[in-house]
């Protein structure tokens, strides 16, 4: 598999000093950096927390009870 070049002259003659600075920018420019990661999504936008759960008693059964839970 044969792979395309980075750069392609289609007019005119650069100098090779003029190519290497135009190479130079490119690749500064990250041409082919991976998309940043999705952050994470929140807990309070869980579409799940709408989902009616069992509730236990015990200690701190109020306080879970509004809680966002995963």
């Amino acid at each position: 598999m044969s792979e395309r070049p980075l750069l392609r002259v289609v007019r005119g003659e650069p100098s090779s000093e003029e190519l290497a600075a135009l190479t130079a920018v490119v690749l500064a420019s990250g041409a082919k950096a991976e998309p940043p990661s999705p952050a994470p999504p929140s807990a309070w936008a869980d579409r799940s927390a709408l989902l009616r759960r069992t509730s236990h008693a015990g200690p701190g059964a109020w306080r879970a009870s509004g809680l966002p839970q995963r």
